[in-house]
């Protein structure tokens, strides 16, 4: 790279630029002479013309031999352009000029004013570029650098850091990453730390438990999830709009700039491999987030900036535009050695050099994490996945904002128009402010009134069944959850399942576990869960007296209600909660209850004493109905109403958002509401996954990604094979049944293929009506269409290729009654997956995930089920007693973790599932990594600036995904609720039991990080 100086000299302005395809146009167009006083400067060696070599990656970033014409970033576009340097002889003019006598000053003074407007105004490579304009003058644009000399670089390098190495004292060179990237990098977004993203999950997710489910999930068996169905939310960040405008000044050299601009077009397509005119093409403005409090009409097909907007909300808008270029990474394209560049800078500044390896590993790798990335003021947590979550619905947000073409009306029948439709109507703060409560009121009084708000409520007309009923054809789950699933035995036929609880004890409570209610310590949060009933009880109309006495005996019950709960522990196996029987002998044991009547309504249908149903809470509904009988009416019906007002509440104005903010700023400490924009993404993407999935897909999906997954996939099968056969505690017979398991595991990854069919796609939301004007009613629509959705499927043939789960999000999952494992297209990203990784980075990032789902089938809960998913008892007791006993060892070991920021402990019982897929899942994705290494020895697996093996850098890349912070709030939830360990443990527990580590990374037996007596199932 050149010095100030030498540009200076070459006269290379910044602000002038030529769109050249190569370095050799560049050099032909102008060849600078080199004056004897620049050889005495030592600057000729530069002039090499005779070197050609496009392809020399040190002559390729530097500019070559012609250092006027070099890559470099357009400080307006950010784009990578060739630089050619105006004729800026004006400079060496004026030198002379003050040689000249006093006398002929002025003389001079005009000739250099002539002689700067010629060279400016006639300089012929300006004329045509674009402009980057933005929406205010002061706004701060994050630049790229042009890149170095590979010689500059080490020694700037050796400055700023003298050990760079994966391990401490082994010093190597770093090299910087940002060279050909876009300004945002694979993963890492700039965020404004003071502003908000949607928080809806991580721990989260337990804002109501008796919760809506959506349109694509249905929750038809037990699943795991890589991250936590109840820990995790979705995540939105802001989009980043460019605004590109072209302007061609009067020359008469327009055949030169024409063909310039082509050129630079095809290589700005050879470096990032991407669509130039997605770039090009955004000529309209983007949308803004529409914050909570906003006062705007969204449009159908824009989101205008309004011009009263002060300045905080203008710069958060700012903040919230996303660079498209981004986008490229979302198709694998992109330039493969600057993608492994920024992958090694950002696992470098996330890790902690100073730590030892052998002492404590998640330190190593991610202790500076928290310093580049601290807790968004809208979150209770934040780690490696909400980023790459926030990446993606930014990216579906743009999607969604994408114009509805003219001739689709809100009455169309195109699902991908529908999806926008209701993200609209989400947006739409203005007619939501008109319409204030009043959706929600008359709804409560065709339910038959909220007692809460009626001091006229008449007990006498109430029937707690018949309301219950009727909450469930809104897809709420109050005191009894019902659903239609596979039968766990017989996993090919839909039965009726009644449920309590289902597998989380937390979603038939207000609050997230049983034992907020009960323990004495958890005080404050029930203090604040009711402050947050009353505050909503007021906004609907209620008087502050009754509000405050209906919202004790409403807690009381509740209290009551958790009482004859299951704990998380009680429900761990699930065969002995497995009872099967007939609507008939069901109401032989629970009379109380008229199941005939209920489920006529629920089923829209006629129901048969003789149909079976699958209880799993036989107990607690009969202790059920005898605290029922015991409990006042008004106290029944409060409660129901209040446990669907809650979810309801959230589909009107953002004082009800408000409300909920201050509650879940005690629960979990988030600081902040999430901007609305954000919560609509979620809403949509929950509710038409499956249609945003479809855009999704289309536009940014790698193809490539499946085929790697697919074959990753198979190698990681093939590795708990060898580790199966090789296990000396389980009989021949179990084995060869577990084999049989694995091969027969279905696969679903990245997305289903019928939604790029649109005649399939719009079928499955043919019934789903969506008004431009009505969120809350659209959102009702949507819950009711999922209710008739579901319970239609009674009596029919299991589909086991079944998608339930939208293609855009961040997750992966594993089925039990299906035996299936799932990736959806949004985890396929850095740092899980990119085409130009080494296979290092994969194997330790997604393939880790591979091998933690396909574990799952054979841990505490998974292997109780066969490969046709089927829960019978097919181990033979040997087998049962020897996975027992090591389950038994690694529950030992984890709940021997204290977290001390908060002075609780690991239950190592309710995270053992989690565990033990973590130890499996590690081991056999590094066997399959190094079958790969052994068939391809040749290949490199290094990463710039990290002087580490494959190997190492696989178990950097695994503990990096798990980096990641969470507030004092959050983290005691966690611990009391979530089935994952903390991040931190899931690399320290999983490590320190890993031999392959150890050897890896010459740990020392007796080493924190490589103990004597280790823990192993698989």
């Amino acid at each position: 790279m050149m010095t100030p100086e030498e540009d200076k000299i070459y006269g290379c302005s910044v602000v002038h630029w030529d769109f050249l395809s190569n370095r050799n146009d560049c050099i032909n167009r102008r060849k600078p002479q080199i004056s004897n006083k620049m050889r005495s400067a030592g600057l000729d060696r530069y002039n090499n013309d005779d070197d050609d070599d496009d392809d020399d990656d040190d002559d390729f970033f530097s500019g070559g031999p012609c250092p006027s014409c070099r890559l470099a970033v357009n400080k307006e576009t950010g784009r990578l352009k060739w630089c050619m340097g105006g004729n800026d002889t004006w400079r060496f003019r004026v030198k002379l000029m003050l040689l000249i006598p006093a006398v002929l000053l002025p003389i001079t003074i005009i000739f250099i004013a002539l002689s700067r407007s010629q060279v400016i105004g006639k300089a012929p490579h300006h004329r045509t570029y674009l402009v980057h304009t933005t929406r205010r003058q002061d706004e701060k644009i994050e630049e790229i650098l042009p890149p170095t000399s590979r010689g500059e670089t080490e020694r700037a390098g050796e400055e700023e850091e003298e050990d760079r190495s994966l391990i401490p004292g082994m010093k190597t060179s770093y090299v910087p990453a940002e060279t050909l990237l876009p300004s945002r990098r694979l993963y890492r977004r700039k965020r404004d730390l003071d502003g908000g993203e949607s928080v809806d999950g991580q721990v989260e997710e337990v804002d109501d438990p008796s919760s809506d489910k959506n349109l694509d999930n249905f929750l038809d068996d037990y699943y795991y999830s890589e991250t936590g169905a109840e820990d995790q939310v979705k995540e939105n960040l802001e989009i980043h709009s460019n605004d590109y405008r072209e302007y061609d000044d009067d020359d008469d050299d327009d055949d030169d700039d024409d063909e310039c601009a082509r050129k630079n077009e095809e290589v700005h397509s050879k470096l990032f491999n991407g669509k130039y005119d997605d770039i090009e093409e955004r000529s309209q403005d983007e949308s803004d987030e529409g914050e909570l409090g906003g006062r705007r009409l969204i449009s159908d097909t824009s989101l205008p900036i309004s011009d009263d907007d002060d300045d905080d909300e203008q710069q958060q808008r700012l903040e919230n535009e996303a660079d498209t270029d981004f986008h490229t990474f979302w198709k694998g394209e992109g330039n493969a050695r600057a993608i492994r560049e920024a992958q090694a800078k950002i696992m470098t500044e996330y890790m902690d050099r100073s730590a030892d390896p052998c002492e404590d590993f998640y330190q190593f790798a991610c202790g500076n994490w928290a310093k580049h990335n601290p807790i968004p003021k809208d979150k209770a947590a934040y780690d490696t996945f909400e980023m790459i979550r926030e990446s993606l619905d930014s990216v579906l947000k743009e999607l969604l904002e994408d114009p509805i073409p003219r001739d689709s009306g809100p009455n169309t029948n195109d699902a991908t128009v529908k999806a926008k439709y209701l993200f609209r109507s989400c947006m739409n703060y203005e007619i939501l402010e008109q319409r204030m409560e009043r959706p929600l009121i008359q709804l409560l009084d065709e339910l038959g009134g909220w007692p809460v708000l009626r001091p006229d409520w008449d007990p006498e007309k109430f029937d707690w069944l018949l309301l219950v009923a009727q909450l469930r054809l809104y897809n709420n789950d109050i005191l009894i959850s019902e659903w239609v699933a596979p039968d766990i035995k017989n996993s090919d036929q839909y039965v009726i399942q009644e449920r309590i609880q289902l597998q989380f004890d937390q979603t038939s409570l207000g609050l997230p576990t049983r034992d907020y209610f009960l323990q004495p310590s958890n005080t404050i949060y029930l203090k604040a869960y009711k402050n947050y009933l009353i505050k909503i009880a007021t906004l609907l109309g209620a008087s502050l007296q009754n509000a405050t006495l209906d919202a004790d005996e409403l807690i009381e019950f509740e209290t009551k209600l958790a009482k004859i709960t299951s704990s998380p522990d009680e429900r761990r196996n699930v065969s002995e909660l497995y009872q099967r029987m007939s609507i008939g002998e069901l109401r032989t044991l629970v009379p109380q209850i008229n199941w005939h009547r209920y489920l006529t309504i629920v089923l829209a249908r006629p129901t048969n004493l003789s149909e079976p149903v699958v209880v799993y809470a036989l107990q607690y509904v009969q202790d059920l109905v005898n605290l029922l009988s015991k409990t006042r009416p008004r106290t029944i019906a409060n409660y129901l109403l209040w446990r669907f007002v809650r979810h309801r509440v959230n589909n009107l104005d953002d004082r009800f958002q408000e409300a909920k903010q201050k509650f879940y700023y005690i629960l979990f400490g988030r600081e902040q509401a999430p901007s609305r924009w954000k919560n609509c993404v979620a809403q949509v993407n929950s509710n038409m996954g499956m249609a945003v999935g479809s855009m999704f897909v289309k536009k940014y999906f790698d193809e490539k990604s499946k085929n790697d997954t697919l074959s990753m996939t198979r190698e990681i099968q093939k590795s708990f094979r060898e580790l199966l056969n090789q296990t000396t505690w389980i009989d021949d017979e179990t084995k060869e049944l577990a084999t049989e398991k694995v091969n027969a595991m279905l696969l679903r990854i990245g997305y289903p293929d019928f939604i790029l069919q649109p005649e399939l796609l719009n079928e499955r939301y043919k019934d789903v009506v969506i008004r431009p004007d009505k969120y809350f009613e659209n959102t009702l629509n949507i819950l009711q269409h999922l209710t008739r959705v579901e319970q239609d499927r009674l009596g029919s043939p299991v589909n086991k290729t079944l998608w339930n789960t939208a293609p855009a999000v961040v997750n992966a999952y594993y089925s039990r009654s299906k035996n299936r494992i799932m990736f959806p297209a949004g985890i396929l990203q850095p740092p899980f997956y990119h085409r130009y990784f080494p296979r290092s980075l994969n194997f330790g990032g997604i393939g880790v995930v591979i091998g933690h789902e396909i574990t799952h089938g054979f841990d505490d809960k998974g292997r109780l089920f066969d490969k046709d998913g089927n829960l019978h008892r097919w181990w033979k007791d040997g087998a049962i007693y020897g996975f027992h006993e090591r389950a038994q060892c690694l529950i030992d070991q984890y709940s021997r973790y204290t977290v001390s920021e908060v002075g609780m402990q690991i239950d190592g019982i309710n995270t053992q599932g989690e565990n033990i897929a973590d130890n499996g899942g590690i081991k056999q994705a590094f066997r399959a990594y190094q079958r790969w290494l052994r068939a391809n020895g040749d290949v490199d697996e290094a990463l710039p600036g990290l002087n580490a093996t494959g190997k190492q850098l696989f178990f950097l890349n695994f503990a990096q995904v798990w980096c990641g912070s969470m507030r004092p709030e959050a983290t005691r939830n966690k611990l009391k609720t979530a089935v994952h360990s903390p991040g931190k443990f899931r690399v320290i527990g999983t490590l320190s039991n890993s031999e392959d580590f150890a050897e890896v990374f010459h740990c020392p037996l007796g080493a924190p990080m490589n103990p004597v007596d280790k823990c192993s199932v698989w």
